[in-house]
């Protein structure tokens, strides 16, 4: 993506559980501005992948610099990146025993130091902008499974992150609520949010992404645009991946 500021740049990426190495060797660059999608079979690294970007698993090999700064490195501050880097999880990860407000509140109070009441117009501005506003007492044994992940991606926004990672955010809804998930997301690329999204969502990826990323056996085996790698694919396992998800190819 020439022309537009690197965010992240990941060079030759590893990680290992034991002896089972999950990344063999990632190496590619997030600019600004780029909806990067990431798919491929279970089992491929994919969300191991996103989960070292943000420091949720340390990587046992290789570098990964953000905005020029090596997180790998020893007494790298944690804490603060995860203020830049905003995760979405397949289990939402709600405090259950805090009302929305609340949940979306309570990293701006106790991470940004913001005051009740603008914490409270932060929180209202962005329920607003998915369309639960009026879910604002309400607490989350209450919420459906797609009002559950919007909740968690306006909390992961109040902090204003320079990218949101998501990893299979659709994963575990019922059919019928998925849509409503993947129509915030693709209003926030549309909005030009950096992200980066695992997905099994072929249609959303192809519509929302600016970048795909095809990951088999813990390599990038293909990247390129959606309509590159969904209309030509180059690779061999890429389009047997795809013909058996889309089942046209």
């Amino acid at each position: 993506m020439s022309g537009k500021e690197v965010l992240f740049d990941i060079k030759d990426l590893r990680k290992s559980f034991g002896s089972l190495e999950v990344l063999k060797g990632i190496s590619t660059t997030i600019s600004k501005g780029e909806a990067v999608v990431v798919i491929g079979p279970s089992g491929s690294g994919k969300s191991t992948f996103i989960r070292c970007l943000n420091l949720l698993e340390a990587p046992t090999g290789g570098r990964i610099l953000f905005e020029g700064k090596d997180i790998t490195q020893k007494g790298f501050n944690v804490i603060a990146h995860r203020e830049k880097v905003g995760m979405v999880f397949q289990q939402f990860n709600l405090f259950n025993n805090l009302s929305v407000l609340e949940n979306v509140t309570i990293s701006l109070r106790k991470v940004k130091k913001v005051g009740k009441a603008q914490a409270r117009e932060t929180a209202m501005a962005l329920l607003q902008r998915v369309g639960l506003e009026d879910k604002a007492s309400a607490y989350p044994a209450q919420l459906s499974g797609g009002q559950k992940q919007r909740i968690a991606i306006v909390r992961a926004m109040a902090l204003e992150p320079d990218v949101l990672l998501f990893d299979e955010p659709t994963s575990a809804l019922d059919p019928e609520m998925v849509g409503e998930v993947l129509k915030v997301i693709q209003d926030l690329a549309q909005d030009g949010v950096t992200m980066v999204v695992v997905t099994h969502e072929m249609a959303f990826a192809r519509k929302v992404g600016t970048r795909v990323l095809f990951m088999d056996e813990g390599v990038i085996a293909e990247e390129g645009t959606p309509q590159e790698i969904f209309e030509n694919p180059q690779n061999e396992r890429t389009r047997d991946f795809l013909s058996k998800v889309i089942h046209v190819i």
